[in-house]
């Protein structure tokens, strides 16, 4: 009886600890209507910390002398500058930590592989430093969301993505979701981070990502991500299922350009998969990119992601893994 006892408890623990992996508080206006907000009818916002200054933008066109020549369809931080260097890190006509791709697996016309970039968006304003991109269900996947970025205050920016699945329109019963950042120029294509060949038991050791052409070796796994997600032989968006030779140990991973780094830390339990191209932006332009996958999803239940990009100058990959170590931490990484 006593060993019953205690199961039935452990039992009861254990439902407990799932309904509150459930219960996730709502972080941004999608599901959390105390949260105030102006709405920003020029369609961007100038956000300023630290020695950042990042100008976040909805899926508007925009041409003027704060965003010259920005194109619709790629919302997100259409620039980010530092003190120790004025020019923007992403493509000016394109954008970073910008919301590109909702997909089941399965071929479907550009216009809805790339619905982000055209289904209507709000840019509302929180704070002096906080915005968030609130898409109501779009046409096609029917998928609602925020996307808020808020600069820290050393800088760094915590995006914070919320969303709600309203109907049941994902072939696969998963959801696919992909944020692209189009780095202008930079010394090097590659990414950078900690890991292993895979299948290989192996110490961590430093990788160069490497990818010799637009999807092929593009994406970097968990160590322990054995999903597989259903999907078309040909299916169109070659980045997403095109498994590079290594996986990462942590999430996150870095890129240099003119002197800096930019810095893209994830939380574990999100398992988020690293995709790169050398071409995304044009030629010499890469993108350097994440993805997030929802298995199972259930329809009116709201799932979030949460990450932190970084930039800073830049000394060496030592210099890189010590500076982001406090965010690293906070993200819940198991930081030595």
């Amino acid at each position: 009886m006593k060993r019953l006892g205690s199961l039935v408890v452990m039992l009861l623990m254990a439902v407990d600890m799932t309904a509150a992996a459930d219960d996730v508080e709502p972080l941004t206006t999608l599901d959390n209507p105390a949260i105030a907000y102006t709405t920003a009818e020029a369609g961007y916002a100038v956000l300023n910390q630290g020695p950042v200054t990042a100008v976040i933008v909805d899926n508007r066109a925009v041409d003027n002398e704060v965003l010259p020549d920005h194109r619709a369809g790629y919302s997100g931080v259409a620039s980010l500058t530092h003190a120790e260097q004025p020019q923007n890190l992403f493509v000016p006509t394109y954008a970073g930590l910008n919301f590109e791709h909702i997909h089941d697996g399965t071929n479907e016309p550009r216009d809805i592989l790339f619905e982000p970039r055209r289904a209507p968006m709000e840019l509302r304003v929180i704070n002096d430093r906080t915005v968030e991109l609130y898409q109501p269900p779009t046409p096609h996947w029917k998928l609602e969301s925020a996307l808020r970025y808020e600069l820290l205050d050393d800088g760094t920016s915590e995006l914070t993505f919320e969303c709600i699945p309203r109907e049941r329109t994902f072939a696969h019963d998963y959801i696919g979701l992909f944020w692209a950042s189009y780095i202008h120029q930079p010394d090097s294509l590659d990414i950078h981070f900690r890991g292993h060949d895979d299948g290989k038991q192996q110490p961590a050791r430093w990788i160069r990502g490497v990818t010799p052409a637009h999807g092929v070796f593009s994406t970097h796994l968990s160590p322990d991500d054995g999903r597989q997600f259903v999907h078309d032989d040909d299916f169109d968006l070659t980045l997403v299922f095109n498994r590079s030779k290594s996986r990462y140990d942590v999430p996150w991973y870095f890129g240099v350009s003119h002197g800096m780094a930019f810095v893209q830390m994830f939380r574990p339990q999100d398992q988020v998969r690293l995709s790169q191209s050398p071409s995304g932006g044009g030629e010499g332009n890469p993108a350097w990119d994440f993805q997030f996958l929802i298995p199972d999803y259930e329809v009116g239940q709201r799932y979030q992601l949460v990450m932190r990009a970084m930039y800073v100058l830049y000394e060496s990959a030592e210099q890189v893994e010590r500076v982001s170590r406090p965010h690293r931490t906070a993200l819940g990484q198991n930081v030595p």
